[in-house]
């Protein structure tokens, strides 16, 4: 599932691309066929994106909400002059202006929404640490009233919006916690650390469009775990050697998801 840096990245190249026009919006696959009639040729004021959410802001009020969920994606193209390229495969939404055009695939959501259902949508949300009105302090509150462990409550939408399986396993090896700590066993510094870091690797993640969080003097060693991508210090590193200590790290399923860590670097004070 795309970070939320994706979805940021994503409403910034909207927002360049397709804000201040009329924009023409349909539906080659059907399944939004009547939403998309909703904001067909009226201009788009604004793209935003709140955690892994979406929105596409149009002129008289509806709002396009968008949840990629595990297999959405955009393919952007630019439009010819001599006609539209004939979608490929499912699409689920094509939005087309004056030069360029973006097809959505697979989406978990995809639906026209008004104001108040947006606010709802957020509500359920956790401050995003790309947005510059984030507040963490009610994350902290969350996490210091909660037995869960930390690598759960880092994944939980409702507590951070926007942090994926590998910023929360990055975060917390940087910071040298291990991810079944307790969030009770957090303290107020120690998230106020992981907060920032959050927000200065994130925002990297923005600018580059991938995910860097390995410092300087520790990106050698063994490769990335697939091509094309930086080098991670655990995740999805399970068996190979620390970048730091040379232990190996391991990986374990928590709630569904795979997390990675080093248990020489990250301690030992409750994993399995």
């Amino acid at each position: 599932m795309p970070e939320g840096h994706i979805l940021h990245r994503l409403a910034r190249l909207h927002q360049r691309r397709y804000a201040g026009a009329p924009v023409a919006v349909s539906s080659p696959q059907g399944r939004f066929e009547s939403d998309a009639a909703v904001v067909d040729g009226r201009p788009l004021l604004r793209a935003e994106a709140w955690g892994k959410h979406l929105f596409h802001r149009y002129a008289g009020g509806p709002i396009v909400h968008v949840h990629l969920g595990i297999y959405g994606h955009f393919t952007e193209f630019a439009r010819p002059d001599d006609g539209l390229p004939e979608p490929v495969g499912q699409v689920r939404m094509r939005m087309v202006g004056a030069q360029y055009g973006t097809d959505l695939r697979g989406p978990a959501a995809c639906e026209v929404v008004d104001e108040a259902q947006v606010a709802e949508v957020i509500a359920r949300l956790g401050p995003d640490p790309l947005r510059a009105d984030a507040d963490p302090a009610p994350a902290y509150r969350r996490i210091a009233k909660s037995r869960k462990s930390i690598a759960a409550l880092l994944m939980d939408q409702s507590v951070l919006a926007g942090v994926g399986n590998v910023y929360r396993s990055e975060v917390l090896f940087r910071h040298r916690i291990d991810p079944y700590r307790p969030g009770t066993a957090i303290g107020e510094a120690q998230f106020a650390a992981i907060w920032a870091d959050l927000v200065s690797l994130m925002k990297i993640g923005l600018r580059r469009g991938s995910i860097v969080v390995v410092r300087p003097e520790d990106d050698h060693g063994a490769p990335a775990y697939a091509a094309g991508k930086p080098r991670t210090y655990v995740y999805r590193r399970a068996g190979e050697p620390c970048r730091v200590c040379g232990t190996a790290v391991r990986t374990a399923e928590l709630e569904g998801r795979n997390v990675f860590w080093c248990p020489a670097c990250q301690g030992g004070e409750s994993t399995p």
